[in-house]
């Protein structure tokens, strides 16, 4: 049974307080850059569109998104926590690991590149379609960085959120940054529990 929840939206969209979020995973293409040998150079990648259903379908997932590639504590402690338990992930069912963010696909590719990162996933929502549709938009023009991806986390089985973990007090220009329900040990404490 999936759990309903409910989370005071401040942003300015046409919601009203406590709407549920959503409980599928929405229909978006994300803009991709897929590294191609048959290219050459010194920038071997080509535009590849890969879809929602392409990401999520026929498979338990975890999907993760935080404010910017870069970042602090996303950098430190999120991306890298995901990647150093894959292997305990894989060993609950979780059959990929995505981390998206509202930044183009030069920028998580560079990112996932600096990070050394091998088995997380990273998607670029570099216009904010997903995150919008997932109701995690908020502004954070009090850093200078526009819109972005409050950071939030789920266990998603073939498309259909099983499970939110959202970090507390989502509202625009945030002044702060909290971080702990979306923690990889905190959702492998809950898969533990619900596998």
């Amino acid at each position: 049974m999936t759990e309903r929840i409910k989370i005071k939206r401040y942003w300015d969209v046409e919601v009203a307080e406590g709407d549920e979020l959503p409980q599928v995973i929405p229909s978006v293409v994300f803009k991709t850059r897929v590294r191609d040998e048959s290219i050459g150079g010194d920038n071997p990648y080509r535009w590849e569109d890969v879809t929602s259903w392409d990401l999520f379908a026929g498979k338990r997932t975890i999907l993760f998104s935080l404010p910017g590639a870069f970042t602090p504590t996303c950098s430190t402690y999120q991306l890298p926590g995901f990647e150093n338990n894959f292997a305990e992930f894989k060993a609950l069912g979780i059959k990929d690991i995505y981390c998206v963010s509202v930044n183009d696909a030069f920028v998580m590719n560079a990112w996932a590149k600096a990070q050394k990162i091998k088995k997380v996933k990273v998607i670029p929502d570099g216009s904010g379609q997903f995150t919008r549709k997932m109701g995690m938009l908020v502004h954070k023009d009090n850093l200078g960085f526009g819109e972005r991806s409050w950071r939030y986390a789920c266990v998603v089985n073939n498309g259909k959120i099983e499970k939110w973990f959202i970090e507390p007090g989502a509202e625009d220009n945030c002044p702060v940054d909290p971080y702990g329900e979306t923690s990889p040990e905190n959702i492998l404490s809950w898969l533990r529990e619900n596998s």
